[in-house]
């Protein structure tokens, strides 16, 4: 989580293994794609800093958050990953469709990662509006991609 005092790209790099063997599936949301690009970007960019090969790394576009979880579990049945990895963003709106996405999404996900034999990465924004949002993806606040990246690599050796 970012706060002032630990942004979401701040961390220990010499605490993160060696990502040069691994191979990872990201499934990216095309809502919101300022933010999700953003997010793909810095996640890759990580990926690749510690060590992972541009062809380890696989990426699929789903419609919406909402699909980040068939996406994902598709990856999970059909890869051969180390870990998958979902990135998306909702900004909350005037109706409630905002609290139905990321209840979902969140309880998809964690459903997949308890039935998983990999992990499954959760880097689904849910902010309040778009600066918010701008601010986690690569923003005053860091990039959530770079996060799940460091995360994905981490849970890939647990």
């Amino acid at each position: 989580m970012a706060t002032s005092l630990h942004p979401l790209s701040s961390y220990d790099a010499s605490k993160v293994p060696d990502a040069s063997n691994m191979c990872f599936g990201i499934v990216v949301s095309e809502w919101n794609p300022e933010i999700t690009g953003a997010l793909l970007d810095g996640c890759v960019a990580t990926l690749e800093k510690h060590g992972t090969l541009p062809e380890n790394i696989h990426v699929k576009t789903v419609p919406g958050s909402f699909e980040l979880i068939y996406g994902a579990h598709q990856m999970v049945l059909n890869g051969g990953y180390d870990a998958v990895i979902i990135l998306g963003s909702v900004i909350r709106g005037e109706t409630p469709h905002f609290d139905y996405i990321c209840q979902g999404v969140t309880q998809g996900i964690a459903h997949i990662n308890a039935k998983s034999e990999i992990p499954v990465v959760f880097g689904l924004l849910t902010t309040n509006d778009l600066q918010q949002a701008q601010d986690r993806s690569g923003g005053k606040l860091g990039n959530k991609g770079d996060e799940c990246a460091v995360v994905a690599i981490k849970m890939a050796k647990f």
